[in-house]
């Protein structure tokens, strides 16, 4: 690992423990220790169907989309942007293939936290098992935010909610994802942004 490398995944490791849990030094390290740094261009799969997800992923920065198939149409289930967390929660625990994928959108870079070693290290460094706990803790929430959001609001009101909840998703990501993530056709999306910027 370049001298570059390892001081941006010692910045990494600091900025997890100041979003997630407060660390010793000692903590730190071994944090520092397990992530593993991951470049990918424009469009590049970070997961593909039928993989096992072994990771949680930090974003540093970049754009990624979780997406299945359905029907033979792609369906958004999650848009993630830097300094965000992302992970195919059930492969993850379950250790079996995977029917989500994930393509990073714009050219990302992400630190992989490879689960069975973040356990490992968690068994004896109780502000890593924190930082465990509050991250899955983060995802699940997440996902209720988006099944609710689906379920209960109108489309404008999903509109308006992804803007406060990701301004940069909505500044970034193609309308036509957005569309998916929000579960409306681009004709819709784009009649409720035009409806959103009358007001």
């Amino acid at each position: 690992m370049r001298i570059d490398d390892i001081s941006e995944t010692r910045n990494v490791a600091r900025e997890l423990a100041r979003k997630y849990s407060t660390m010793t030094h000692d903590e730190l390290k071994v944090l520092e220790s397990i992530l593993e740094p991951m470049h990918f261009s424009k469009g590049q799969m970070i997961l593909k169907e039928g993989e096992v997800c072994k990771h949680i992923y930090y974003i540093e920065h970049g754009l990624i989309r979780q997406f299945y198939f359905k029907k033979g149409k792609q369906i958004t289930e999650h848009l993630g942007v830097d300094r965000s967390i992302f992970m195919c929660i059930e492969s993850l625990f379950r250790e079996e293939p995977t029917s989500l994928q994930v393509e990073a959108i714009e050219p990302t870079m992400v630190y992989a936290i490879p689960k069975l070693r973040l356990e490992q290290v968690a068994l004896h460094n109780v502000n890593i098992q924190i930082l465990y706990r509050k991250i899955l803790e983060e995802s699940l929430i997440i996902s209720q935010v988006h099944a609710d959001l689906v379920r209960f609001e109108t489309a404008q009101d999903r509109y308006k909610r992804l803007c406060k909840l990701s301004p940069q998703v909505i500044l970034r990501a193609p309308l036509v994802y957005i569309a998916s993530y929000l579960q409306m056709t681009p004709e819709t999306l784009s009649r409720v942004r035009s409806s959103t910027l009358l007001e």
